[in-house]
C-alpha cells in the first residue's frame, strides 16, 4: 500500500506568499481528506519570476495535472504560471485591499489564449473541488470520490433542515 510520502502530486497549489496558506488550508485539507496527492509552494511572479515560468513548464512532465495559484493584489501569479503551461490553472483570489475584488478581477482579466479558471474570494475549497471534478474526467476513482462529496452536501442540508424544524419557537416565528 501507497504511503503519502510515495504518492505523487497530481495538483499543485502555488501561493505569492506563505502570508496566504491560511486561506489556502482549505484546499489542502479538502485534497487530503479525499486522498488526492498533492503539493504546495510559494513562488511569486514578481519577486521570482524565473522559479515561476521553471515551476509552470515543469509541471506537466512532474506529473501534475490541475494547479491552484493563489494571489492577491496585483494576482499575477495565476496568468503568469498559465502563460507558460497548457495544464488547467484555476485561480484563488486572495481577500486583501479592496476585500479581493482587485485580486478577483486581475485573475479574470486574461487575454485571449491563457485562460485561468476563478473561483470566489478565498474559496479555495472550491478551486479544490474544481481541480478534482477536472481529473475526474479521466480517473474514474477521483470522479467517484467526487460524487460521493457531493451526495453528502446534500445529506448536510436534509440533517440542518431537520434540525431547524425540532427548534419549535423558530419553525413557530417562520411559519
Amino acid at each position: 500500500m501507497q504511503t503519502k510520502e510515495d504518492m505523487k502530486p497530481i495538483v499543485s497549489i502555488i501561493m505569492g506568499s506563505t502570508s496566504d496558506l491560511p486561506i489556502m488550508e482549505k484546499a489542502c485539507k479538502w485534497l487530503d481528506d479525499n486522498q488526492i496527492p498533492f503539493e504546495v509552494n510559494a513562488l511569486s511572479a514578481h519577486r521570482t519570476p524565473d522559479a515561476v515560468e521553471t515551476f509552470a513548464k515543469g509541471a506537466k512532465e512532474r506529473g501534475i495535472r490541475v494547479i491552484i495559484a493563489a494571489a492577491g493584489m496585483a494576482a499575477a501569479l495565476p496568468g503568469v504560471i498559465a502563460a507558460s503551461t497548457t495544464l488547467p490553472v484555476i485561480g484563488v483570489p486572495i481577500k486583501g485591499m479592496l476585500d479581493g475584488l482587485d485580486a478577483m478581477l486581475s485573475i479574470i482579466q486574461m487575454p485571449p489564449g491563457i485562460p485561468v479558471a476563478t473561483v470566489g474570494v478565498n474559496a479555495a475549497q472550491n478551486a479544490a473541488v474544481l481541480a478534482a471534478e477536472i481529473i475526474a474526467l479521466t480517473d474514474t476513482e477521483i470522479a467517484e470520490k467526487v460524487e460521493r462529496w457531493k451526495s453528502g452536501l446534500g445529506e448536510k442540508i436534509e440533517k440542518a433542515n431537520q434540525q431547524l424544524a425540532e427548534i419549535k419557537d423558530y419553525a413557530y416565528k417562520c411559519n
